[in-house]
């Protein structure tokens, strides 16, 4: 484990193109110009965890509009936003988790954790003469996904392009926010005639790749050898079942993301060590490896002087970067032997970062209520642009119930039994020692520990 987090130092990454069509609008430019794939996008990895990225080459119709050929990259190009308004009502609807109420403070500053990145979007897209009104629905507090829904409908939304908070894709965060969209629109007519789309990820794109470049370089130069600085990627775990079981394409996604975010910072001729490591896991089952806190500490027994945490899976500060990272993993690392921390703000209202997901917003609306290619191939990136029940098709069709965090038994040597057993060793601990001080016999007592009495 440890030799490959170092071997970043000893082998060359291999280079992700910045200049490949991003799978979603190859798909969607397969589907509109009848373009022929000749070669998909493989990305391998070996037992290092390096990426191989074959080239991609699409043989495309000269046939295409104006417009279609604008979106194959992002960022830099100007989009016809006004061919795609016309006289519709456009609506952006941002979904995150949010949280529970806790103290009386708790809900005005997750409301304007959220509330402040959606107003910087909507000027953002008007500056681009896409005047859209944005709304913030959370899956599990205010303003409820329910309520930006009820508003939506209110203002008279015709077009509604479906943004999710979250770069990477994970049926445990933008997938639970999708299931609950698809069940409020089979059962409103309305809704059902509203034209949509979802960007399900966003992780491969130019702005938000710089974006995430920029706070890095600005961080390591506050070190007194920034050269010397370990990066240290830190994600929101999910139990591994997700992955190997329910074919959650969050870890490819977010590996790719690190090794696009480390090829930008290549070009500026950053060429730290990093590595990859996934936080915020809750119960006895085996979530995604290898796990922050562990990390930290062989990397402390390594020798690692110097530590820049990034947040990689948060746009938003929260209490797992608030907490957990700047106080938690902090005191972990520093009890570890290493001696210098920092730690990479979340994006927020980052400008680049927002000027982007104006960009992906306004790249999405050709396809605002056109089907999605169901090819199988070109989804092995990213998931591609398409409604509510295509992208739910795609990668979670039997709608089951996702492996539990924490599961009530399991039989056998597993940790999951190793754990209740050890419960029901406290509990019978517990109940022999009411048993000695109540009635006053018992080991402790013929031993001495206990002074006799009746």
């Amino acid at each position: 484990m440890i030799f490959a987090i170092f071997s970043h130092r000893l082998q060359p990454r291999a280079k992700l193109s910045s200049q490949r069509i991003c799978p979603c609008l190859r798909v969607q430019l397969e589907a509109f110009s009848h373009c022929k794939l000749l070669k998909t996008s493989l990305v391998s990895r070996d037992s290092f965890g390096w990426s191989k990225t074959q080239s991609i080459f699409a043989e495309r119709s000269v046939k295409h509009s104006s417009e279609l050929g604008a979106l194959v990259t992002s960022g830099s190009q100007e989009v016809p936003a006004t061919a795609f308004v016309d006289n519709d009502k456009i609506g952006v609807l941002l979904l995150n988790l949010g949280g529970p109420e806790t103290l009386d403070d708790v809900q005005p500053f997750l409301f304007n954790l959220f509330a402040d990145p959606a107003e910087e979007l909507r000027k953002a897209l008007y500056d681009k003469n896409v005047p859209a009104k944005v709304y913030v629905g959370m899956r599990y507090w205010h303003p409820f996904t329910e309520e930006a829904i009820e508003q939506i409908k209110r203002d008279g939304i015709t077009k509604l392009v479906v943004l999710p908070l979250y770069p990477q894709f994970s049926i445990s965060t933008s997938g639970s926010s999708l299931r609950l969209l698809e069940s409020i629109f089979r059962e409103d007519e309305y809704l059902v005639n509203m034209q949509h789309t979802v960007i399900p990820s966003w992780y491969q794109r130019e702005g938000y790749i710089k974006a995430m470049a920029d706070l890095i370089e600005k961080e390591l130069e506050k070190f007194d050898s920034p050269q010397e600085v370990m990066i240290f990627f830190s994600a929101h775990g999910v139990p591994l079942a997700y992955v190997e079981e329910a074919g959650d394409p969050y870890k490819a996604e977010m590996e790719e993301c690190v090794d696009l975010i480390m090829e930008e910072l290549e070009r500026r001729r950053i060429n730290n060590a990093y590595t990859l490591a996934y936080q915020s896991r809750v119960g006895p089952v085996e979530w995604l490896r290898p796990y922050t806190d562990e990390t930290i500490i062989e990397l402390g027994r390594k020798g690692v002087k110097r530590l820049l945490a990034v947040p990689i899976s948060f746009v938003s500060e929260h209490i797992e970067t608030l907490e957990e990272i700047d106080v938690e993993y902090k005191e972990l690392a520093l009890e570890s032997g290493i001696e210098q921390w920092g730690r990479v703000p979340a994006l927020g209202c980052e400008p680049t970062f927002i000027s982007d997901l104006a960009d992906a917003v306004i790249e999405s609306l050709p396809y605002v209520g056109a089907m999605a290619v169901s090819n199988l191939e070109a989804r092995q990136s990213l998931v591609p642009l398409g409604s509510v029940e295509e992208l739910l098709a795609a990668y979670d069709s039997q709608r089951r119930e996702l492996p539990p965090p924490v599961v009530v038994w399991e039989w056998g040597w597993t940790k999951s039994a190793e754990t209740w057993n050890g419960r029901a060793a406290m509990l019978a601990v517990l109940v022999l020692l009411v048993l000695e001080v109540t009635t006053g016999e018992g080991f402790l007592h013929q031993w001495g520990i206990l002074p006799l009495f009746r």
